[in-house]
């Protein structure tokens, strides 16, 4: 089990980060980062047809790498199908990317708090449920941001600074019209823009995010029962890109992967 992969999932390029963080800390672990690009993006589709997707691909994937965490890198696919694939993969441990909303609802002076997401995220009834556990019953605004996924996705590598900032200002300017004091960003792709999101929203509008809390949580897992699942890999390893569906030649996930020096795998 030690020396076995993390595998960390989403539907684009959001959940890179969170390997990235990871492996800071943790240089000795295998990481497999799987871009289900053929079904991207998730934030479009119903909480059933994710199930459905999520249980198949990672049933697939495990066969191939045995992972010894998954980590759903995505919002979205984790409101929509942690249970279900906890309960479908019992001899696996799950991570759950969710909205910070609990710190944000807590942290709140004026009870007014921002969520900033998918449109399959903040629909879910699992949100206001995470706000009422902080025990400051708050006012939520939420807004799905589907330009925001895509610009991400498709932009950024492309765009300069004055067009991320545009498109952050935006959304800055609704939630500040609300009230809010709190804002949750509530999809990893967004967590691209998070310099400029904490820049914009400058002093009156903090800015809550899981990235630390997502590492702490594998790192978690990996030293309980003293370090059982820690790597004991005495060379740095070799970790993988696994991309689901074609890949034009064009690709910016050729980029992406030359950044993080993993292997670009097609699966």
């Amino acid at each position: 089990m030690k020396n076995k992969p993390i595998l960390f999932i989403d539907s684009g390029i959001g959940g890179l980060l969170y390997c990235r963080e990871f492996l800071k800390n943790n240089p000795k672990e295998e990481v497999c980062y799987l871009a289900d690009n053929e079904n991207f993006p998730y934030g479009t589709k119903t909480k059933d047809e994710l199930c459905e997707i999520l249980v198949s691909l990672i049933g697939r994937t495990a066969a191939q790498i045995d992972p010894k965490i998954v980590v759903l890198a995505c919002n979205t696919a984790a409101i929509s199908a942690l249970e279900t694939l906890r309960v479908s993969f019992p001899n696996i441990p799950f991570v759950g990317t969710v909205p910070a909303i609990k710190p944000a609802a807590a942290a709140s002076k004026n009870k007014k708090i921002g969520i900033l997401g998918t449109a399959r995220t903040i629909e879910d009834p699992y949100n206001q449920k995470l706000a009422g556990e902080s025990g400051n019953q708050c006012e939520i605004t939420a807004v799905a941001a589907p330009d925001l996924v895509n610009f991400v996705e498709e932009r950024y590598e492309k765009s300069n600074d004055e067009e991320k900032t545009l498109i952050v200002k935006k959304y800055i300017g609704i939630f500040r019209a609300q009230g809010a004091d709190t804002l949750v960003l509530g999809c990893t792709h967004f967590l691209y823009l998070l310099d400029i999101f904490h820049r914009e929203a400058s002093a009156d509008i903090k800015v809550f995010d899981s990235l630390d809390g997502i590492k702490k949580r594998v790192e978690f897992l990996l030293d309980e029962n003293s370090g059982a699942l820690r790597s004991e890999n005495s060379s740095d390893p070799v970790h993988r890109l696994l991309l689901t569906g074609k890949i034009p030649e064009d690709s910016l996930w050729y980029i992406h992967a030359k950044k993080l020096n993993f292997k670009l795998i097609q699966i």
